[in-house]
């Protein structure tokens, strides 16, 4: 998934306002149909047998290689895969599927932070139905924890996104740096290196609401809580909320970050010629790193994300996504066998294949997988890196379930305080506040701390 998960970050940074305005609490009803609601492994398999199509909304490339590969297993079944968008784009025709009452796939990709606000408004099926749940201790825990909603499951997860640092050691080898453990001691490097060299920075951020949530995972933050799914919690000035705000507001404040948007060419160029030195992104980005910076091949390695204390192990996970079904399908049973081979059976491996970062147990912790040699990374065995951090993730995170309108405006609140190098604990105020503000407008009881 090596173009998809680049696109896919661009596009969460840039989500229309107009999608989430529509998903109101009494905005969606399942349009119902002929067809069983629910089954068992037995009735999966009969239904696979008989004639039938079913339709796939995801941009992920190896979702085609992973539909012919199942239709061959299964000649009666047609898996029509249509890219309906990346990211926003696709969420904006399925909201307006769902509301039309007709038109949503039998499944679509959503990846985790959206979920929530389709699982909650009872567009997706709740696989529970089709015994899906006893798939829990298949995959990671923050996996599985971002598909596992109230007391359902609404979707199969498809990939991860534990995060690590990525480092340019030729350029830390050049300026006697460190590899920093901690973030005070990141701070310091970013001083070290924009001292020896003005032109180059620790890393790029010019605001963005996946990798500032990501942050605050990982310090401990827990701002967004919902119960009954309608009453919701917004406290993005808790513990860990400000310890990742007052840690970056260092880096803010004495201009040591790129002002750099990332996936621009600028970004691409700053990761080649060693300007941006630093990385703190999810275990997806080597892909990109490979293709879209070939010339510094070789300089680049990854390590454990700096911690607030020393000999922490806390990570968190930074994108990624899964697998649902819709209730508007009128196959349920033949989408619970095609998401059930995407994302359990030979459909991992042809993902993983693809570029993409497994969220399945077995497969990361696979001897081969473990021991994958980077020849970008001068050989190291990326993985075992990468691995560790999906262990580390910290738990209890969950997103809300309007996170996707919340994002949008992501830039008009704690963006400003980087676009003015102000405090990014009065932009994730502003931000709070009208996230709160549209929260109760569609209807949610929303409590502010």
């Amino acid at each position: 998934m090596k173009a998809t998960h680049s696109t896919l970050r661009r596009t969460a940074v840039a989500v229309a306002t107009g999608l989430a305005l529509s998903l109101s609490l009494a905005a969606c009803s399942a349009a119902g149909g002929g067809s069983a609601e629910t089954g068992n492994a037995d009735d999966i398999a009969a239904a696979l047998k008989e004639k039938s199509t079913i339709t796939v909304w995801a941009w992920a490339p190896a979702v085609e290689d992973i539909a012919k590969a199942f239709e061959k297993e299964n000649p009666n079944v047609t898996v029509k895969v249509v890219n309906a968008g990346t990211g926003n784009d696709q969420y904006i025709k399925l909201q307006n599927a769902i509301k039309a009452g007709s038109g949503a796939p039998d499944i679509a990709q959503i990846e985790y932070y959206a979920l929530p606000q389709f699982a909650l408004s009872d567009a997706l099926a709740d696989l529970t139905d089709f015994g899906f749940d006893q798939y829990a201790s298949d995959y990671t825990d923050s996996t599985w924890g971002s598909v596992n909603l109230g007391d359902g499951i609404y979707a199969l997860p498809q990939d991860s996104g534990p995060m690590a640092m990525f480092y340019n050691k030729a350029v830390f080898d050049q300026y006697g740096i460190e590899v920093p453990t901690t973030w005070d001691e990141y701070i310091a490097a970013a001083e070290k290196l924009h001292a020896a060299n003005p032109n180059a920075y620790i890393t790029n951020d010019t605001g963005d609401a996946g990798f500032t949530t990501s942050m605050i995972w990982q310090a401990g933050g827990q701002p967004y809580t919902t119960k009954d799914s309608t009453d919701v919690t917004l406290n993005l000035q808790d513990e860990g909320s400000k310890k990742f705000a007052d840690t970056w507001n260092q880096l803010l404040d004495n201009d040591l970050l790129a002002p750099t948007p990332s996936w621009s060419d600028e970004w691409y160029k700053g990761l080649g010629d060693g300007t941006i030195a630093t990385l703190n992104i999810g275990a997806w980005m080597p892909g990109n790193l490979e293709s879209g910076v070939p010339e510094a091949s070789g300089d680049w390695r990854v390590a454990p994300l700096p911690t607030y204390t020393a000999g922490d192990t806390a990570s968190a996970e930074n994108g990624g996504g899964g697998d649902a079904i819709l209730k508007q399908s009128k196959n349920k049973l033949v989408a619970a066998g095609f998401l059930q081979y995407m994302n359990e059976g030979e459909g991992t491996q042809i993902s993983i294949d693809a570029g993409g970062f497994p969220s399945t147990v077995a497969d990361l912790d696979s001897d081969e997988f473990l021991g994958y040699e980077s020849e970008y990374f001068g050989g190291q065995k990326i993985n075992e890196v990468l691995v560790q951090s999906a262990k580390d993730v910290v738990p209890g995170w969950s997103y809300l379930p309007f996170q996707v309108y919340s994002n949008s405006i992501f830039s008009d609140t704690v963006g400003q305080a980087y676009a003015n190098k102000g405090d990014i604990n009065e932009g994730l105020t502003a931000w709070q506040k009208a996230t709160a503000s549209y929260g109760n407008e569609q209807g949610f009881t929303v409590t502010e701390k």
